[in-house]
């Protein structure tokens, strides 16, 4: 009994704090939807500036490194196998770069290597997107292959970039969206809809209700019984 009421507990108390953290995330989100757009400059921010500044809407002016654009597998859109591209993305004036989510382009079923032809644009240009963490995680099976320009792997972390590619960037990635003024309708650009945090903070709280009223039981259940065993007794 003491160990099934330990254990609702426990689970109970860690899904209030994953919705607890969910509604952090919304706080958050909503706050970086109505903030001015930041401008992104060439200083060299730290992991805690980045997370300050998850979800606000970015603008930042220079120029793509194409030559080491990489490929995230196995990110379906819309029921579709494809891919997600993720271009450096050098600063006005300096050496520092932050690494742009470009969009989603479809996987080819029957050449899965080949990639749709799109475009980046080329020269110096004003992006706009919003600062995420990270480009997200899927599961890997194996060792990962080391990242080379244009490679096609299942996860990239910044850390690995910067390693690989010998670029200086930003703890943090930029999801580009859409400038409907800079970018014609004709024009072969990556799918921008990306898609929303998983927040949910309601479902964690269903849990947690579930795994307290699991516990309640098991000591309802120890304290009933043990009054008919005493009442049996002579």
């Amino acid at each position: 009994m003491l160990l099934l009421v330990a254990l609702g507990v426990s689970l109970a108390q860690w899904q209030q704090r994953r919705g607890d953290e969910k509604v952090a995330r919304a706080a958050k989100l909503e706050a970086g939807n109505q903030a001015a757009p930041l401008a992104l400059t060439a200083a060299p921010m730290l992991p805690s500036d980045a997370q300050a500044i998850e979800y606000r809407r970015i603008t930042v002016t220079g120029h793509f490194v194409p030559a080491w654009t990489v490929y995230l597998d196995n990110r379906p859109y819309k029921g579709q196998a494809g891919f997600h591209v993720l271009t450096p993305f050098r600063i006005d004036g300096s050496a520092m770069h932050v690494l742009v989510a470009q969009g989603w382009l479809p996987r080819n079923n029957a050449e899965r290597t080949r990639i749709p032809d799109y475009s980046t644009p080329a020269g110096t240009v004003t992006i706009s997107g919003i600062a995420r963490l990270n480009a997200g995680h899927v599961m890997e099976l194996g060792t990962a292959p080391a990242l080379a320009p244009h490679a096609i792997v299942q996860n990239a972390d910044i850390g690995q970039l910067t390693q690989a590619s010998g670029l200086a960037l930003q703890p943090f990635i930029v999801e580009q969206t859409v400038d409907p003024a800079a970018a014609p309708a004709s024009s072969q650009l990556p799918v921008r809809d990306w898609p929303a945090p998983d927040l949910g903070a309601d479902k964690h709280r269903g849990y947690a209700f579930q795994w307290y009223a699991l516990a309640l039981m098991a000591f309802l259940f120890f304290v009933f019984t043990g009054f008919r065993r005493a009442n049996k007794q002579p």
